[in-house]
């Protein structure tokens, strides 16, 4: 089976070819630069960016890959969660791509193809399912944060989520409280490496309560209450990066214990982590000691699939196909709010 897959759920147009488990190509166009200057994503911005870069991203995807349109024996697109805006134009693209050639279709759900993202490694990458295992997936990123228990290939159950702000939005925003560019996160991350994270703390929220919940708008808030009483302290480099290093450990202080805890409790040995946030340097580090001390498998995606991505959209579109999924209509619409449910 050859397989073009696309990508727009938010400010990344992407688009992959899948054959056979192995990614042919993976194209990807960021809009990184564009929504910097209003520090986060403009719904309509993104959507129109979308629409300019949809014909050279895809045909860059095939000409990589070696194959023609008539090549592609099936497509699929990103159905949801995402921004309405932007997930419209590949998915409506893609469906008409499959209608001009007359090839079946299929709707992915975003969080599902990150949860199974870190099955997808080597170079040419190829999805390795042979060595799946039974895991705790911490799914984390710009907008979402999940814990869930993926039992099985295409068997999973959400264990927990977040309620409020995510991860990822509480690095963006904590930056932008400090004047830092968007995104935010990779420029605290950065920061944060020579600073001292005892120097301030910070919030855990929800971290001792029993459920797999996350809450970080409170952190958020105990960040602009703590800036507005001390003023000058960006003025000075070091207590800047010392700043950096107490928020960055309280969010991954809780991603990390929650996570092994769930872990636990399920009874796996197996711990993976996907999405734009676990490619924090903080994170990733923590999760693997934290795994290594309990006995956990730890298999984080590789950085090029964390974020969004069509090729981890082919990936799982492929295997649904293979087990008997139920192509979709043409007439399907998109689910910007589609919740991750146990299928």
């Amino acid at each position: 089976m050859t397989l073009l897959a696309i990508e727009t759920s938010c400010d990344e147009t992407s688009a992959a070819v899948v054959r056979n488990g192995s990614v042919l190509s993976n194209s990807v166009s960021s809009q990184i630069q564009l929504h910097a200057e209003y520090g986060g994503v403009v719904p309509e911005l993104a959507a129109r960016e979308h629409l300019r870069n949809f014909l050279p991203v895809a045909r860059a995807a095939l000409s990589e890959a070696k194959i023609s349109a008539a090549g592609v024996d099936a497509v699929a697109a990103t159905q949801g969660p995402g921004l309405p805006t932007a997930l419209l134009v590949g998915f409506k693209a893609a469906q008409a791509i499959a209608f001009a050639l007359r090839k079946p279709f299929i709707g992915i759900h975003h969080h599902e193809a990150h949860l199974y993202s870190p099955w997808t490694s080597g170079d040419p990458p190829a999805a390795h399912f042979e060595l799946f295992q039974p895991n705790v997936s911490l799914i984390v990123s710009g907008g979402h944060t999940l814990l869930v228990l993926a039992e099985s290939e295409l068997k999973h159950r959400v264990l927990g989520s977040t309620m409020d702000d995510a991860a990822g939005e509480c690095f963006d925003k904590t930056g932008k409280l400090m004047g830092l560019p968007y995104p935010a996160g990779p420029e605290i991350d950065k920061l944060a490496e020579d600073g001292n994270p005892a120097a301030y703390d910070f919030p855990r929220p929800l971290l001792n309560e029993a459920g797999d919940d996350f809450s970080f708008s409170g952190l958020k808030t105990s960040v602009r209450y703590f800036l507005r009483d001390n003023p000058r302290l960006l003025e000075d480099a070091q207590r800047l990066r010392d700043l950096c290093a107490g928020i960055q450990a309280a969010i991954v202080d809780v991603l990390v214990k929650k996570t092994i805890r769930a872990a636990q409790r399920e009874g796996v040995r197996c711990v993976t982590a996907s999405g734009g946030v676990s490619c924090n340097r903080a994170l990733r580090d923590e999760l693997s000691r934290a795994c290594r001390r309990f006995g956990f498998d730890f298999h984080p995606a590789e950085k090029s699939f964390c974020t969004d991505n069509a090729a981890m959209i082919g990936i799982l579109a492929e295997r649904k196909l293979l087990a008997g999924a139920v192509p979709n209509s043409l007439d399907d619409e998109i689910a910007p709010s589609w919740q991750l449910a146990t299928p």
